[in-house]
């Protein structure tokens, strides 16, 4: 969190950090993921650009889709913005709206928040969520802004 601010990325909240179940499952170890609301005054291209830097400076070596992973960092959307390719960042995430581990943690900073395309608010799309999903909030963790 403290490498952000240094990029030019300003957090404004963060939720508490969650551990969860690989997905897709797997024999991979539990995560720990979190959700931040930040603002910067860069591109999208350029914040994905110096979130993956920070992943190379934390030893993350990227591999094979849903690899295990020590850090990944990811924008999942920027307001209503929707830009869908070809070059990255893919906004919003293509699979954050099936992904307890984004939503619940998302849900706490931003209750009100709903799907740039399918216009689904939070709630509904973590009612849809498969049940296998295994993700629960660290007990010492608290909602908090930057």
């Amino acid at each position: 969190m403290t490498l952000l601010p240094g990029l030019g990325i300003r957090i404004l909240r963060r939720s508490r950090w969650y551990e969860s179940a690989p997905v897709p499952v797997s024999d991979q170890p539990w995560y720990v993921n979190g959700v931040i609301q930040a603002e910067a005054d860069l591109a999208p291209g350029e914040v994905l650009a110096r979130l993956h830097r920070i992943e190379a400076e934390l030893g993350r070596a990227r591999g094979a889709r849903n690899a295990a992973r020590s850090v990944d960092l990811d924008i999942l959307a920027i307001g209503n913005l929707i830009l869908d390719g070809p070059e990255p960042p893919i906004v919003p995430h293509p699979r954050m709206a099936e992904r307890a581990f984004v939503l619940l943690p998302l849900a706490e900073i931003a209750p009100d928040w709903r799907h740039p395309v399918t216009g689904l608010a939070i709630s509904e799309l973590i009612r849809r969520l498969p049940r296998e999903q295994v993700t629960r909030p660290l007990q010492d963790s608290p909602v908090s802004p930057a």
